[in-house]
C-alpha cells in the first residue's frame, strides 16, 4: 500500500502561482496529479515516471505547471504558474505500480491509491 499526504492548496487570483507537494509512503513507479472541480468530472492534470523521469500533461495545462519529483522518489511536487479561474479544483496526488503508465495515466481507475485531496481556488 501506499500512503499520500498532499499540502500546498490556497486561494489566489488569476496569474498567480501555487505549489503543491505529495508525498508517498513509499516508493511508485508513477505519480500523477488529478483534480476534480466542482460539479465535474476528475480528470488527469499531470504525471511522472520513474524510469528516464518522464513527465506527461494535460494540454489545458501545458506550459504552465511543471511536475517533478525529488531525489527520493517519494515526493511529487506540481508547481502551478499563471494560474486561471478555471484551474480551480480540488487537486489529488495519486500512485500506481508496475508498468505501461504512458498509455493509461489518465484514466483514474488505473491506479490504486489516492490521497486526501488539496484545494485550489483561483479568482479573477
Amino acid at each position: 500500500q501506499v500512503q499520500l499526504v498532499e499540502s500546498g492548496g490556497g486561494s489566489v487570483q488569476a496569474g498567480g502561482s501555487l505549489r503543491l507537494a505529495c508525498v508517498a509512503s513509499r516508493y511508485a513507479s508513477f505519480l500523477a496529479w488529478f483534480r476534480q472541480p466542482p460539479g465535474k468530472e476528475r480528470e488527469a492534470v499531470a504525471g511522472t515516471v520513474f524510469i528516464g523521469d518522464t513527465t506527461l500533461y494535460a494540454d489545458s495545462v501545458k506550459g504552465r505547471f511543471t511536475i517533478a519529483r525529488d531525489d527520493s522518489r517519494k515526493t511529487v511536487y506540481l508547481q502551478m504558474k499563471s494560474l486561471k479561474p478555471e484551474d480551480t479544483a480540488m487537486y489529488y496526488c495519486a500512485a500506481g505500480d508496475g508498468g505501461g503508465w504512458i498509455g493509461r495515466w489518465k484514466r483514474e481507475n488505473e491506479y490504486r491509491y489516492w490521497g486526501q485531496g488539496t484545494q485550489v481556488t483561483v479568482s479573477s
